[in-house]
């Protein structure tokens, strides 16, 4: 029944909450390039200078900032279920106790593994929505497209068949099926996200809860 209810804005359910998760899995490309970063600068430093000593401190900052990022994920995750972010809770020691946090290691984890399958995601969801609705639209810019001599678009391409109606038909009904299975496609790949994120960064101990935690 949530699906089909009006809110306030006058927005069907459904539509509320395929822009919480389209906002997800787009939102999520930016936020993977930074962590991903941090995480692989961190470590590559913190590893190779821990024969002179710098690198304890090294990965311990390193780890301190995977925190700060794990709560980051977290709030997006109450932000996708349609709750308002909690405030922040202080979580795990500081400094060298940092790297006896075993949360914060699975959070430096998150960091690198998210981001090959946040790119993926990111390309999908792009192609599926500002794809389908470009394909949709075609007949309005087709004209502005250069066209070689004998050739009228993808679909004389594929088929062989020159008809400048027929390339418009075919990419209309692309679009057409593109934005028709956006929703589900959309709805997967934040799911995806989200279990990859709940299994590597929520359910640590009490001490050592992020900012924003959902217990799951």
């Amino acid at each position: 029944m949530a699906d089909v209810e009006i809110g306030a804005a006058g927005r069907p359910g459904w539509l509320r909450r395929f822009g919480r998760e389209l906002a997800y899995v787009l939102g999520g490309l930016p936020v993977a390039v930074a962590a991903f970063t941090v995480a692989v600068t961190g470590l590559s430093f913190g590893l190779s200078t821990l024969v002179v000593w710098v690198g304890l401190p090294a990965l311990a900052g390193t780890l301190m900032g995977a925190r700060a990022f794990a709560g980051m994920e977290l709030r997006r995750l109450e932000r996708l279920a349609g709750h308002r972010p909690r405030a922040a809770v202080r979580a795990g020691g500081d400094g060298l106790r940092a790297l006896r946090d075993g949360w914060a290691w699975r959070a430096l984890a998150h960091m690198v593994v998210a981001f090959p399958l946040r790119v993926a995601a990111f390309c999908v969801a792009l192609t599926w929505t500002v794809g389908g609705l470009g394909s949709l639209l075609y007949v309005t810019w087709s004209w502005s497209l250069p066209r070689d001599e004998g050739g009228t678009g993808l679909f004389d391409l594929m088929t062989g068949n020159p008809s400048e109606a027929a390339d418009i038909a075919f990419t209309t009904a692309a679009g057409a099926v593109l934005l028709a299975t956006s929703v589900p496609v959309v709805r997967a790949l934040a799911a995806a996200d989200a279990a990859l994120t709940r299994g590597l960064v929520s359910g640590g101990p009490r001490e050592s809860r992020p900012p924003g935690f959902v217990q799951t």
